[in-house]
């Protein structure tokens, strides 16, 4: 009898159990899953998860949600306070283009999935691949799940100083990963009006400069 691919049998990734995801979660009591379905594993995993649900007046409802599940990221904001400047990346993000961003080219901070590393050893890698640059001492600003509604990625965020002296290589990701990616340092001020006038519409970096502004390395400053 022939398996179910990314269940019982290997996927094309060599992945089995990708159903059993949340079975067995008790942290809330307020919840019980009942049912976890494997609609799809590409390169990313989807699930369908039926769970009943005790609402605040004491009613239990039965209820599904799709989860999409692409596993955990980081990001990092190198900056440099003595030129008051930041490295950003610009690259093509088609789910942005398919949906009325006018060229898809999004400015953001350097980022990536985790994959087998942890948080720190995942932004020095990301670093070194898009922005050519090695990082000094990280400095971890917060976690945060970026669309908890369907997405289950907890994404890590870092900041780091950086100086000339530090852009060791010519960055722009790895081709084999499809990646085309251009290096942008940019005056602080700068990616701040960019914030405002739309040209950075990515959440993680309006995240992390408005952080720098707030309370990070260009606070006294932006005050």
């Amino acid at each position: 009898m022939t398996g179910r691919p990314g269940i019982d049998a290997p996927d094309h990734r060599g992945r089995t159990g990708l159903d059993q995801a949340g079975r067995g979660l008790d942290r809330n009591p307020d919840v019980v899953v009942r049912d976890v379905e494997l609609t799809s594993h590409g390169w990313h995993v989807l699930r369908r998860t039926t769970f009943d649900y005790r609402r605040r007046d004491g009613h239990w409802d039965t209820q599904q949600r799709e989860t999409y599940d692409r596993g955990d990221g980081a990001v990092v904001l190198p900056y440099d306070t003595g030129r008051g400047r930041v490295l950003l990346t610009r690259q093509f993000r088609y789910p942005a283009y398919v949906n009325d961003h006018p060229d898809g080219m999004l400015v953001e901070a350097a980022a990536g999935l985790l994959d087998a590393d942890d948080p720190r050893a995942a932004v020095r890698r990301e670093s070194a691949e898009e922005l050519g640059v090695d990082l000094g001492s990280l400095t971890h600003v917060f976690d945060a799940y970026m669309s908890p509604g369907s997405v289950t990625e907890r994404l890590h965020f870092f900041a780091a100083p950086y100086t000339s002296a530090d852009r060791t290589g010519a960055g722009g990701g790895l081709e084999h990963e499809g990646e085309d990616i251009e290096v942008l340092e940019l005056p602080f001020t700068e990616a701040l009006a960019m914030i405002r006038d739309g040209r950075i519409t990515d959440g993680k970096t309006i995240m992390l400069l408005q952080w720098a502004a707030l309370d990070g390395p260009f606070a006294s400053a932006a005050g």
